[in-house]
């Protein structure tokens, strides 16, 4: 099946239909999306600012990381599920919106960050835990990772500012300043 055919399965599923139509399912769903993307971002930039030494190094890495990363994959799963029932509203819209591509390619390299810190750069946390700012390659991780989740936000607020428009600038725009 080719991508344009299963991008119109999607807005065509009963799911899709049901997003279409249903007077509530809309704005319940996306008040949800944004509240677990909110508590996304919010632990998410806790243990980067621990990362950047904000506001000290005292407590422990592992222990802010252990008590947030649980609600972040949580919220993290539910911020999938409402985001994909919103696409299903309208699927071949959202896939030529350019806001809508950008902030997908923002979200993949906020986990490719995640993943290459996870993989490489924790393996030595024991020597950085408590009391000692932790390294260059962690610090960096740290600011990437909110630059990134800052990023997704400001796409994902663009997206509904900019549904159905693909950024296209036409030849000729003909634009007047009569004043």
């Amino acid at each position: 099946m080719e991508f344009a055919g299963l991008v119109n399965d999607i807005q065509a599923s009963a799911i899709g239909e049901w997003m279409r139509s249903s007077l509530k399912a809309m704005p319940v769903v996306e008040a949800t999306h944004v509240l677990a993307a909110t508590m996304v971002f919010g632990t998410v930039l806790i243990v980067d600012l621990r990362l950047l030494g904000i506001p000290n190094a005292t407590r422990a890495f592992t222990r802010i990381s252990d008590e947030l990363l649980r609600l972040t994959w949580w919220a993290f799963g539910l911020a999938v599920v409402t985001g994909s029932l919103m696409f299903a509203a309208n699927a071949n819209t959202y896939v030529i919106n350019t806001a809508f591509r950008l902030k997908m390619l923002a979200l993949l390299a906020a986990g490719i960050n995640m993943a290459i810190f996870q993989g490489a750069t924790l393996r030595g946390v024991g020597g950085w835990d408590v009391g000692v700012a932790p390294p260059r390659a962690a610090r960096l991780a740290g600011l990437l990772s909110i630059l990134l989740w800052v990023t997704v936000i400001m796409l994902a607020r663009w997206i509904g500012f900019t549904k159905g428009y693909n950024f296209v600038v036409p030849d000729d725009p003909n634009i007047k300043f009569d004043f």
